[in-house]
């Protein structure tokens, strides 16, 4: 095992596949005081949720879990039906079980040298503004993804009860995340940990423009600077890579499904080291 203590990070499981479950089996930490990130979409189904964060929580001094949309899911062979904010809330109480950080607990501090950083797993979900061009209002962008047949599987499994719509979830969540951060920060830095990136940038890469109003909201796009990020942390978008937006490192650290990381010349499941931060990756 190596000596030096690592904050890492990984999201986007999808352990329902066999390839990506036998993925999660082999995660194991360098260093017994290592922390992982898991930043959304463990899996659809309660039980795989439980079994890939339990397996992690054993093997990981703290594990830190954002939810992402699939976990918010109600497939109808799922054992568990509850849908929206009370199955967030379910697998908040799961997590506490475990031992697992949820957005809901209170924000660990990763302090190496004595150098603190506030760790904020975040659920900021979407709200339609991220819209394809030449579309100007949340009808227009999802006409035009049924036009194109680009249309996300949220708007069949993802409820936002008791909320009349996800973007008013998403909204909701903006408005208690920030009142968080504004009180709980107490001027340390951060890693803001959220299933989506918190800056449309990524998106403009995407092979289908149309699916960008899933991915995000602009009511984020300043807190990379506003809450003094060391790093952001992402998934959703199946692309992993490293970028930088206003001199800060984001960092999408997806798995991903097995028909997209067989086309990558990096091995699968490989933990990305977020802190302390690569050799290069010096702000």
């Amino acid at each position: 095992m190596t000596h030096v203590r690592q904050l890492l990070a990984i999201s986007d499981l999808h352990v329902v596949y066999a390839e990506n479950r036998a993925i999660v089996e082999g995660l194991r930490p360098g260093n017994d005081e290592d922390w992982l990130i898991v930043a959304g979409d463990v899996g659809e189904f309660v039980a795989d949720v439980e079994w890939a964060l339990g397996l992690l929580s054993e093997r990981f001094a703290k594990v830190i879990w954002a939810p992402g949309n699939h976990e918010l899911w109600t497939p109808r062979d799922d054992a568990v039906q509850l849908r929206g904010e009370a199955r967030y809330r379910h697998l908040v109480e799961l997590c506490r079980r475990l031992g697992v950080v949820t957005p809901e607990d209170p924000y660990p501090v990763w302090d190496a040298d004595g150098d603190p950083v506030l760790i904020a797993p975040l659920f900021v979900g979407y709200d339609y503004t991220w819209r394809p061009p030449g579309t100007y209002t949340r009808e227009q962008a999802l006409a035009r993804a049924h036009e194109t047949g680009v249309v996300c599987t949220d708007e069949i499994l993802l409820h936002p009860d008791p909320y009349p719509s996800r973007d008013a979830w998403c909204r909701a969540r903006v408005i208690q995340t920030e009142r968080r951060l504004d009180t709980e920060r107490g001027g340390l830095p951060t890693v803001l940990v959220n299933h989506y990136p918190l800056v449309r940038e990524p998106t403009r890469i995407l092979r289908f423009p149309e699916f960008a109003q899933w991915c995000g909201t602009d009511l984020t796009a300043d807190w990379h600077l506003r809450y003094d990020a060391r790093v952001a942390v992402y998934g959703h978008l199946h692309i992993p890579r490293t970028t930088w937006y206003d001199g800060v490192r984001f960092e999408e650290v997806s798995v991903g499904y097995p028909r997209e990381w067989r086309r990558r010349a990096t091995p699968p499941g490989r933990l990305r080291s977020l802190l302390p931060a690569p050799a290069g990756h010096l702000a």
